[in-house]
């Protein structure tokens, strides 16, 4: 469940077939300070953050694990998830553990058309982690219900139905490159805003959220009013 980087600076290869180690939490929170880092002077971006994801935990992927360890690697997917910067995820083939978490993090998925998404099981269950609760919020408890108590592979289609999935394509390359011109149009900062938004909805009331985006309709219209 280890985490490898590429040469581009901005997109990074997740492999959930390796074991979870202190250095794929590095790798991740580095992707984020470059990507942190890497912001044009008029605020916009020069393409979504990228992460390659695959791979599914082999027999006896616990051996080494423990709950610091967990926790570490949790929080830096959050801080993915919340990363002021779009986000973009490419899946293949079997993808569970580290790979699911990080995937369900982005802002966009595509995938390939053999894709499916797994938790990873131990001796007698499915592993309990944030996935959980991101594939509850993302897709609704129904829909996700055999996945996590039976281990049951969600195929492309039906990820796609759920809304865990954005695109599914042959060629993903073309998808990242019509992101990537979408991308460059937006200010980082307001991505942020509005992810935050997004994000605070499923668990923020009506009269609790109304001043958070009172503020950001408030900016929204100071910068339109800005020459």
């Amino acid at each position: 469940m280890v985490t490898r980087g590429t040469d581009d600076a901005l997109t990074l290869r997740v492999d959930g077939g390796l074991p979870l180690t202190a250095a794929a939490i590095r790798e991740l929170d580095a992707l984020c300070d470059r990507a942190e880092a890497d912001v044009q002077p008029d605020g916009r971006a020069s393409g979504p953050v990228t992460v390659e994801v695959t791979g599914v935990p082999p027999a006896g992927w616990t051996a080494e694990l423990t709950v610091g360890l967990v926790n570490k690697w949790e929080r830096a997917v959050r801080r993915f998830e919340r990363l002021g910067r779009l986000t973009a995820a490419v899946v293949h083939g079997d993808c569970a553990g580290t790979a699911l978490d990080v995937l369900l993090a982005a802002d966009v998925r595509i995938a390939a058309p053999k894709t499916r998404l797994l938790l990873p099981t131990g001796n007698d269950a499915t592993w309990p982690g944030m996935a959980v609760h991101r594939l509850a919020q993302q897709a609704g408890s129904a829909g996700i219900r055999r996945a996590v108590l039976l281990g049951t592979p969600i195929g492309a289609s039906r990820a796609l139905a759920l809304g865990l999935l954005d695109e599914v394509r042959e060629d993903p390359a073309v998808a990242l490159a019509a992101l990537a011109e979408a991308d460059r149009a937006m200010a980082v900062s307001e991505i942020a805003i509005r992810r935050r938004l997004i994000l605070d909805a499923v668990s923020t009331g009506f009269e609790e959220a109304l001043g958070a985006h009172l503020a950001a309709a408030d900016r929204f219209l100071r910068r339109e009013a800005t020459p």
